[in-house]
C-alpha cells in the first residue's frame, strides 16, 4: 500500500520500533485516534514483546492507579523472565494536573538521563483530540500539547496520532480491500468514510463487516438467518449428530450451523449466510437439493448498495434528508424519501416505530440547537451531550435545519405530531403506512393559528 499523509507519523515509528539502533528509552503517543494507537501499540508488541514472553515483559499501567515513581523503578529494574521491558502508561494528563509536580518531573529527567537500554515506556496522552489541520486544534488542547512538548519532547519520540484526512481513508479502504482480492467500489468506499465521519476504527470494523458480507460463499436455495426469523424453514429440522463449534438458534428451537459468522452483527440479517449441508432440514426435498448444489462463488465486490444496506450511519443519512424535505416542505420530496426509508428498512412497516424514535430525537436535538443558537458545528459537541450527538456528517445540515424553523413553538409542535403518531402505531391502527404519511404531511405544512374562543373551562384547554 502506498504511504498515506495521515499515517506518516505511525509509519515512522513503526519504522524505528523496528530498528533497535534508532529505537528511543521513550515515546509520547498523543492523540485519541484508537485505530492508530491500535497499530503503534501491535507494532512494538511484535517487535518487542514476543507471545511467549509477554506476560513477563508487557506492563499496562495507569497513572491515576499507580504513581510515576513506581513506573520508573519498574522500567529500571531489569526482568529475570524476560530480555526486554514494555510499559504503556496511560492517563499522562495526571502529570500535568493541580500542582507543580517537580518531584515527578525530576524523577522522569533523572530516569532518562541515564535510561535502562532494555526497556521502553510509551506514555499516552489520548485527552487531546489533534484534527486533520492543526491550524484547528482546540486552544486548550494546543496548550496542553506545548506543555508535553516542553517536559517530555527532548527524552521521548512524539507521535501525533491525528484524525486521518478522507481523501486518505478512502485510499486505505480500496488498496486494503484490494489487497484482500475485493474490489471496493469508489463510491461505495466515499460512502462509507462519509457517513463514518472519517473515524478509522468504525470505518475498520464496518470494512470487516462488509469484506466478509461479500466474501462468504452462497448455497443456493439456502435460507438467510432472515428467513429463520420469518419462519422459513421447517420447524421439524433435527440437528446433526455432531457437535456445531458455531451456532444460531431460529425462534423455533432449531440449532442451525453458521458458516464465516466470525466478526459479524447477527442483527444484520444478509450478513449471515445458513450453510445447509451442515444441518439436517425436516423438508426431503429441500435436504436432496441442498446435498446436490454447488455453493456459488462470492461477488468479492462491494457495492453502494452493500454499504447502504450494511452500515447503520449510511442509513441514518436518508432519515437526516428526510428531516430535510420536511423543514423546507417540500411534501412530495418528503412522502418519497419515506417510502424509500421503509422499502430499505429490514423490516419494512413494522420498523416504523423506530423512525419514530429517530424523528422525535431529531426535532428534539434541533430544538437544542435553535435555543442555544448554535450557528458552527464546532459549538455541536457543547450543547449536546455524549449519547445524544448526530453523525458528524449531518452536524452542518442540522443546524441549517433547525435555522429553518421560526419559534421554538414550531419544533414542540413537530415533537407532539410525532409523540401522537407513536401513540397511533402502539394501538395496532389498521394501517402503518396511512399513519406514517399523514404525519410527514401534517410536518411538511405550515401550522395554521389557532384562535380559542373564550369559554369557561379554558384551563382545561390551557
Amino acid at each position: 500500500m502506498a504511504s498515506l499523509k495521515s499515517f506518516a507519523a505511525t509509519d515512522r515509528f513503526v519504522t524505528e520500533i523496528a530498528s533497535p539502533a534508532s529505537l528511543r528509552p521513550g515515546y509520547v503517543l498523543i492523540g485519541d485516534e484508537v485505530f492508530l494507537y491500535d497499530r503503534c501499540r501491535k507494532a512494538v508488541l511484535a517487535a518487542l514483546a514476543p507471545e511467549d514472553t509477554r506476560d513477563f515483559c508487557l506492563h499496562d499501567l495507569d497513572l491515576a492507579e499507580t504513581s510515576i515513581f513506581e513506573v520508573l523503578d519498574r522500567a529500571q529494574t531489569p526482568s529475570l523472565m524476560a530480555p526486554f521491558q514494555v510499559l504503556f502508561v496511560r492517563n499522562l494528563k495526571t502529570l500535568y494536573g493541580r500542582g507543580s509536580k517537580k518531584e515527578e518531573f525530576a524523577a522522569i529527567d533523572a530516569y532518562f538521563r541515564s535510561p535502562n537500554p532494555q526497556a521502553l515506556i510509551l506514555f499516552i496522552a489520548d485527552h487531546l483530540r489533534i484534527p486533520t489541520d492543526l491550524r484547528k486544534m482546540d486552544y486548550q488542547d494546543k496548550e496542553r500539547y506545548e506543555k508535553i512538548r516542553e517536559t517530555l519532547g527532548d527524552w521521548c519520540g512524539i507521535v501525533e496520532l491525528a484524525r486521518v484526512e478522507e481523501s486518505d481513508a478512502i485510499r486505505w479502504v480500496t488498496a486494503t480491500a484490494e489487497s484482500r482480492n475485493v474490489k471496493f467500489d469508489p463510491d461505495a468506499a466515499r460512502e462509507l468514510v462519509d457517513s463514518l465521519g472519517a473515524d478509522m476504527m468504525l470505518i475498520a470494523s464496518e470494512f470487516e463487516k462488509l469484506l466478509l458480507y461479500v466474501s462468504a460463499p452462497i448455497q443456493p436455495g439456502a435460507p438467510s438467518f432472515a428467513q429463520f426469523a420469518k419462519g422459513g424453514v421447517s420447524s421439524e429440522a433435527r440437528p446433526l449428530s455432531t457437535p456445531l463449534p458455531e451456532s444460531i438458534t431460529s425462534p423455533g428451537g432449531v440449532v442451525h450451523q453458521v458458516n464465516e459468522i466470525a466478526g459479524a452483527d447477527v442483527r444484520d440479517m444478509d450478513a449471515v449466510r445458513v450453510a445447509p449441508n451442515q444441518y439436517a432440514i425436516g423438508d426431503q426435498a429441500a435436504k436432496e437439493r441442498a446435498t446436490h448444489s454447488q455453493p456459488v462463488l462470492a461477488r468479492n465486490r462491494v457495492t453502494l448498495g452493500d454499504v447502504e444496506t450494511m452500515v447503520l450511519a449510511a442509513k441514518q443519512r436518508s432519515l437526516y434528508e428526510l428531516t430535510d424535505a420536511i423543514s423546507a416542505k417540500d411534501r412530495p420530496r418528503a412522502l418519497l424519501l419515506l417510502h424509500g426509508l421503509l422499502n430499505a428498512s429490514d423490516g419494512g412497516e413494522d420498523a416504523a416505530i423506530g423512525h419514530l424514535y429517530m424523528l422525535a430525537r431529531t426535532f428534539r436535538q434541533m430544538l437544542i440547537i435553535s435555543e442555544k443558537n448554535v450557528r458552527d458545528s464546532r459549538a455541536i459537541w457543547q450543547v449536546l451531550w455524549q449519547g445524544f450527538r448526530m453523525p458528524p456528517f449531518a452536524a452542518e445540515d442540522l443546524i441549517k435545519q433547525a435555522r429553518r424553523y421560526k419559534s421554538r413553538r414550531e419544533l414542540t409542535r413537530a415533537i407532539r405530531l410525532v409523540a401522537r403518531a407513536d401513540l397511533e402505531l402502539r394501538s395496532s391502527p389498521a394501517n402503518k403506512l396511512l399513519v406514517l404519511e399523514r404525519l410527514i404531511l401534517d410536518l411538511s405544512t405550515e401550522p395554521k393559528p389557532t384562535t380559542y374562543e373564550p369559554s369557561h373551562q379554558f384551563a382545561m384547554e390551557l
